[in-house]
């Protein structure tokens, strides 16, 4: 993905391209940002904006090599979290 203008990667992306780069839907998305469990964001003005970095980070914490593995780090769903799951955090 590079900026058309500049030729450089950008260094933030809008939700559809965050979206678009993690493979998820837009408003999947939109939900982990309203429920707190998806990547870091940052609001630019009234633009909602993602860092490359948080976006591959958050991916991370997801990472599995078995169905067994227990892990610190886990993507939680698209839902309100509960208190015990508040407490992991």
């Amino acid at each position: 993905m590079l900026d058309p203008k500049t030729g450089v990667p950008p260094r933030f992306l809008r939700t559809p391209d965050a979206a678009r780069f993690l493979g998820i839907s837009i408003r999947m998305l939109e939900k982990h940002r309203t429920y707190g469990t998806g990547p870091t964001y940052r609001k630019i003005g009234g633009r909602i904006v993602y860092a490359l970095p948080d976006l591959q980070g958050w991916v991370e914490n997801g990472v599995r090599r078995s169905t067994t593995d227990e892990t610190p780090c886990h993507v939680f769903p698209t839902r309100p979290l509960t208190p015990a799951e508040k407490a992991t955090l």
